[in-house]
């Protein structure tokens, strides 16, 4: 299973959002050098955000900002805004195209496997429903004041 880097970069962008707009202009720009990307990648995170109604982005250098109360965004909301447009329905797990239907395995494989791939799914899901970017911006502010 692999989720791609475009989820927790969406988290460190809206984190960065959430920390920094009430101060600054937070432009694709300010959002990179935190992240260590080029620009364009955190422009195309925020485009994906933006269309799943998270975020708010104004033209030129006007920056972005939550659209959204903190804390009703989770993180399975943005998982789905992200990385979820990877998979064919939205499945974490992909199987090869042809197992092949003579062999007792490649026949039976996905009936026997689809179940458990399902289940964790789901359990994946679930945990990201629990978190939300407010839960974030705590720790967030917790992890600064350690460190002071």
């Amino acid at each position: 299973m692999k989720i791609t880097s475009r989820f927790t970069v969406a988290v460190q962008t809206l984190l960065v959002i959430v920390r920094f707009s009430q101060t600054t202009k937070v432009t694709s720009d300010f959002i990179a050098a935190s992240v260590q990307v080029n620009p364009v990648v955190i422009r195309r995170t925020l485009l994906s955000l933006k269309a799943a109604g998270i975020v708010e982005v104004k033209a030129g250098s006007g920056g972005a900002s939550l659209c959204r109360d903190a804390r009703t965004v989770t993180l399975y909301d943005v998982f789905r805004a992200v990385d979820a447009v990877e998979g064919a329905e939205g499945e974490l797990f992909h199987f090869h195209e042809k197992p092949n239907p003579a062999c007792p395995v490649g026949r039976n494989i996905r009936g026997i496997l689809d179940p458990h791939l399902a289940d964790a799914q789901r359990a994946m899901e679930k945990e990201l429903q629990k978190v939300t970017l407010f839960d974030l911006a705590q720790e967030l502010r917790a992890a600064e004041q350690r460190q002071n």
